[in-house]
């Protein structure tokens, strides 16, 4: 299911959920040795991701890599690989190791099923996942929209990443599935402005995941979503 936290400012957001990740870093890498993080991209995080890069953990054993990417270059103004360089490879984050999900080329199965076996053998289960929301309720690239859908919200699914063309969004994307989304330790959804919040009330009136997979963690009763809002 979830648990709403909103917040009288953004500020004041990013600095508590920018506490709790570092708090849970920490925790994981003291238990196992390494622990691992995925964000999402937009305009959204950008204030999350300046506050977590100074915090004082071991970034030398976190692993960094994103929910879902566009297969654009790194230099695309559309590149979230090159957002989360700008703003949280800095400072003391510096030091942490970002799998990378685009790669050189396109996205063929043969590239997609070497990733599926490294983010396995480094990152899975996720310790912390940050999603974002679409207008249309799609959380990481899980769009209504694609004929993916029903293969990346399928909770059977044993592949960790798949690719999607989504019909109501540009460029092709790759993008972890719910099923190994599912499994991360914390989940967090992070939302800013009253739009966002009416996109999180339709989806929290309703269960067909399939009209709004953001659903699919929101509704779930084995999932703890953690959702962090300010207007």
């Amino acid at each position: 299911m979830y648990q709403l936290n909103e917040f009288n400012s953004r500020e004041q957001l990013d600095i508590e959920l920018a506490n709790e990740i570092a708090t849970i870093l920490s925790a994981a890498i003291e238990r196992k040795g390494t622990a691992s993080i995925a964000v999402s991209g937009g305009s959204t995080p950008k204030g999350l991701f300046k506050i977590l890069s100074l915090k004082a953990i071991d970034w030398s054993k976190v692993f960094i890599t994103l929910a879902d990417e566009r297969w654009v270059d790194f230099d695309s103004d559309a590149s979230n690989t090159r957002l989360v360089f700008d703003n949280l490879l800095q400072n003391n984050a510096k030091q942490a190791t970002f799998f990378h999900l685009k790669q050189k080329g396109e996205l063929t199965q043969t590239v997609l099923g070497d990733l599926n076996i490294a983010a396995k053998k480094s990152l899975l289960p996720l310790d912390v996942l940050i999603l974002g929301m679409g207008e249309d309720g799609h959380t990481a690239s899980l769009f209504p929209c694609s004929e993916q859908i029903e293969e990346g919200l399928s909770t059977s699914n044993k592949q960790s990443l798949m690719s999607v063309m989504p019909t109501t969004a540009p460029h092709e994307r790759i993008s972890f599935t719910f099923s190994a989304l599912a499994k991360s330790e914390n989940i967090f959804l992070h939302l800013c402005s009253d739009a966002k919040k009416s996109v999180l009330n339709k989806a929290l009136g309703n269960d067909d995941k399939f009209e709004m997979p953001i659903r699919a963690f929101l509704q779930n009763k084995k999932i703890n979503t953690k959702v962090f809002w300010a207007a």
